[in-house]
Protein backbone atom coordinates (compact mmCIF):
# COMPACT_ATOMS: atom_id res chain seq x y z
CA UNK A 1 0.00 0.00 0.00
CA UNK A 2 1.35 3.04 -0.92
CA UNK A 3 2.38 5.20 2.06
CA UNK A 4 0.07 9.05 1.88
CA UNK A 5 2.54 12.20 1.24
CA UNK A 6 0.88 14.05 4.13
CA UNK A 7 1.58 11.84 7.79
CA UNK A 8 -0.94 13.08 10.36
CA UNK A 9 0.74 12.36 13.76
CA UNK A 10 -1.31 9.73 16.13
CA UNK A 11 -3.65 11.91 18.14
CA UNK A 12 -3.22 15.49 16.49
CA UNK A 13 -6.56 17.08 16.02
CA UNK A 14 -5.36 21.07 16.60
CA UNK A 15 -1.79 22.21 15.42
CA UNK A 16 -0.66 25.93 15.30
CA UNK A 17 0.43 26.92 11.61
CA UNK A 18 3.14 29.37 11.84
CA UNK A 19 2.18 31.16 8.38
CA UNK A 20 4.60 32.90 6.55
CA UNK A 21 2.02 34.47 3.98
CA UNK A 22 -1.71 34.21 2.70
CA UNK A 23 -0.37 32.58 -0.30
CA UNK A 24 1.86 29.53 1.23
CA UNK A 25 -0.95 29.08 4.19
CA UNK A 26 -3.76 28.50 1.52
CA UNK A 27 -3.89 25.06 0.23
CA UNK A 28 -2.16 23.70 3.70
CA UNK A 29 -5.10 25.14 5.54
CA UNK A 30 -7.97 23.48 2.60
CA UNK A 31 -6.14 20.60 3.30
CA UNK A 32 -6.01 20.67 7.67
CA UNK A 33 -9.64 21.54 7.66
CA UNK A 34 -10.36 18.44 4.91
CA UNK A 35 -8.79 16.08 7.31
CA UNK A 36 -10.33 17.20 10.72
CA UNK A 37 -7.19 19.28 11.26
CA UNK A 38 -7.60 22.47 12.78
CA UNK A 39 -5.31 25.22 12.76
CA UNK A 40 -4.53 28.08 14.78
CA UNK A 41 -3.01 30.55 12.09
CA UNK A 42 0.04 32.83 14.01
CA UNK A 43 1.62 35.20 11.92
CA UNK A 44 4.93 35.69 13.08
CA UNK A 45 7.90 37.16 10.86
CA UNK A 46 10.10 40.29 11.94
CA UNK A 47 12.19 39.63 9.13
CA UNK A 48 9.57 40.91 6.69
CA UNK A 49 10.91 44.36 4.95
CA UNK A 50 9.73 46.97 4.77
CA UNK A 51 7.11 47.61 7.66
CA UNK A 52 4.62 48.16 4.19
CA UNK A 53 5.17 44.91 2.94
CA UNK A 54 4.56 43.55 6.44
CA UNK A 55 1.26 45.24 6.86
CA UNK A 56 0.29 43.90 3.47
CA UNK A 57 1.42 40.21 3.56
CA UNK A 58 -0.40 40.33 7.18
CA UNK A 59 -3.55 41.67 6.00
CA UNK A 60 -3.97 39.14 3.53
CA UNK A 61 -3.10 36.40 5.93
CA UNK A 62 -5.48 37.10 8.04
CA UNK A 63 -8.43 38.24 5.29
CA UNK A 64 -8.04 34.33 4.47
CA UNK A 65 -8.10 32.83 7.99
CA UNK A 66 -11.39 35.62 8.63
CA UNK A 67 -12.84 33.97 5.06
CA UNK A 68 -12.78 30.36 6.78
CA UNK A 69 -13.88 31.13 10.72
CA UNK A 70 -10.26 30.35 11.88
CA UNK A 71 -8.69 31.73 14.56
CA UNK A 72 -6.06 33.66 13.49
CA UNK A 73 -3.04 35.27 15.88
CA UNK A 74 -0.79 37.98 15.40
CA UNK A 75 2.96 38.17 16.35
CA UNK A 76 4.73 40.94 17.44
CA UNK A 77 6.36 42.60 15.08
CA UNK A 78 10.04 43.94 15.68
CA UNK A 79 12.57 43.81 12.86
CA UNK A 80 15.43 45.98 14.93
CA UNK A 81 15.79 42.56 17.40
CA UNK A 82 15.04 40.56 14.21
CA UNK A 83 18.44 42.32 12.80
CA UNK A 84 20.62 41.70 16.08
CA UNK A 85 19.25 38.18 16.05
CA UNK A 86 20.85 37.59 12.43
CA UNK A 87 23.66 40.47 13.74
CA UNK A 88 27.20 39.39 11.14
CA UNK A 89 24.93 37.14 8.91
CA UNK A 90 23.50 39.98 6.37
CA UNK A 91 26.43 38.78 3.32
CA UNK A 92 25.14 35.07 3.86
CA UNK A 93 23.78 33.56 0.90
CA UNK A 94 20.10 32.10 0.51
CA UNK A 95 19.65 29.01 2.89
CA UNK A 96 23.24 29.42 4.77
CA UNK A 97 23.44 30.88 8.41
CA UNK A 98 21.07 33.66 7.87
CA UNK A 99 17.80 31.31 7.20
CA UNK A 100 19.18 29.09 9.80
CA UNK A 101 19.02 31.83 12.27
CA UNK A 102 15.89 33.34 11.01
CA UNK A 103 14.40 29.83 10.93
CA UNK A 104 14.64 29.11 14.81
CA UNK A 105 13.65 32.75 15.90
CA UNK A 106 10.30 32.38 14.50
CA UNK A 107 9.51 28.38 15.42
CA UNK A 108 10.86 29.05 18.78
CA UNK A 109 8.37 32.08 19.13
CA UNK A 110 5.89 29.70 17.30
CA UNK A 111 6.56 26.60 19.80
CA UNK A 112 6.28 28.66 23.06
CA UNK A 113 2.41 30.38 21.51
CA UNK A 114 1.46 26.62 20.87
CA UNK A 115 2.45 26.22 24.37
CA UNK A 116 1.37 29.00 26.00
CA UNK A 117 -2.63 28.02 24.19
CA UNK A 118 -2.05 23.94 25.24
CA UNK A 119 -1.82 23.10 21.48
CA UNK A 120 0.73 19.97 21.44
CA UNK A 121 1.84 20.76 17.58
CA UNK A 122 3.09 23.12 15.65
CA UNK A 123 4.28 23.19 12.14
CA UNK A 124 5.32 26.01 9.46
CA UNK A 125 4.39 27.29 6.02
CA UNK A 126 7.84 27.95 5.37
CA UNK A 127 8.06 24.05 4.29
CA UNK A 128 5.36 25.04 1.24
CA UNK A 129 8.21 27.06 -0.52
CA UNK A 130 10.38 26.09 -3.28
CA UNK A 131 13.30 28.24 -2.65
CA UNK A 132 13.11 26.93 0.68
CA UNK A 133 15.76 24.07 2.26
CA UNK A 134 13.21 21.47 4.13
CA UNK A 135 16.21 20.21 5.79
CA UNK A 136 16.85 23.60 7.29
CA UNK A 137 13.27 24.23 8.42
CA UNK A 138 13.06 20.88 9.91
CA UNK A 139 16.66 21.31 12.33
CA UNK A 140 14.76 24.84 12.94
CA UNK A 141 11.80 23.09 13.96
CA UNK A 142 13.05 20.36 16.28
CA UNK A 143 15.62 23.46 17.85
CA UNK A 144 12.38 25.04 18.70
CA UNK A 145 10.87 22.36 20.27
CA UNK A 146 13.89 21.42 22.54
CA UNK A 147 14.35 24.80 23.72
CA UNK A 148 10.42 25.33 25.04
CA UNK A 149 10.26 22.10 26.03
CA UNK A 150 13.60 22.60 27.88
CA UNK A 151 15.18 19.47 26.88
CA UNK A 152 18.76 19.27 28.92
CA UNK A 153 21.73 18.35 27.70
CA UNK A 154 20.84 14.42 29.02
CA UNK A 155 17.95 14.84 26.30
CA UNK A 156 15.54 14.38 29.02
CA UNK A 157 12.42 15.97 28.29
CA UNK A 158 9.79 17.75 30.85
CA UNK A 159 7.07 15.67 32.20
CA UNK A 160 4.32 18.47 31.45
CA UNK A 161 2.98 19.27 28.21
CA UNK A 162 5.79 19.61 25.60
CA UNK A 163 5.03 20.29 22.39
CA UNK A 164 6.28 18.57 18.67
CA UNK A 165 6.86 19.94 15.78
CA UNK A 166 5.01 18.15 13.11
CA UNK A 167 7.85 18.09 10.04
CA UNK A 168 6.31 17.59 6.60
CA UNK A 169 6.75 18.60 3.34
CA UNK A 170 3.79 21.30 2.55
CA UNK A 171 4.73 20.93 -1.53
CA UNK A 172 3.48 17.28 -1.47
CA UNK A 173 0.43 15.70 -2.18
CA UNK A 174 -0.59 18.16 -5.17
CA UNK A 175 -0.57 21.23 -2.38
CA UNK A 176 1.84 23.20 -4.45
CA UNK A 177 -0.22 22.85 -7.27
CA UNK A 178 -3.48 23.58 -5.52
CA UNK A 179 -1.69 27.10 -3.75
CA UNK A 180 -1.23 28.41 -7.60
CA UNK A 181 -5.08 27.66 -7.73
CA UNK A 182 -6.08 29.44 -4.53
CA UNK A 183 -3.57 32.25 -5.16
CA UNK A 184 -6.25 33.29 -8.17
CA UNK A 185 -9.09 31.98 -6.20
CA UNK A 186 -8.71 34.26 -3.41
CA UNK A 187 -6.77 37.02 -5.64
CA UNK A 188 -3.62 37.34 -3.10
CA UNK A 189 -0.93 39.38 -2.51
CA UNK A 190 1.82 36.90 -3.91
CA UNK A 191 5.30 38.62 -3.17
CA UNK A 192 7.86 38.01 -5.01
CA UNK A 193 10.97 37.89 -2.29
CA UNK A 194 11.06 36.24 1.24
CA UNK A 195 10.85 38.88 3.10
CA UNK A 196 14.00 40.18 4.33
CA UNK A 197 16.11 42.82 2.69
CA UNK A 198 18.80 40.52 2.17
CA UNK A 199 16.59 38.75 0.41
CA UNK A 200 15.78 40.72 -2.14
CA UNK A 201 19.49 41.52 -3.50
CA UNK A 202 20.51 40.04 -6.62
Amino acid sequence: MKKPAIMIPEGLREVLLHACCAPCSSAIVEWMVQHDVRPVIFYYNPNVWPREEYEIRKSESKRHAESLGLRWIDGDYDHEQWRQDVCGLENEPERGKRCDACFTLRLTVAARKAKELGIRYFTTTLASSRWKSLEQIERAGHLAEQAVNGVSQKGQSPLCDPVTFWAQNWRKGGLYERRNQLLKEFNFYNQQYCGCEFSQRK
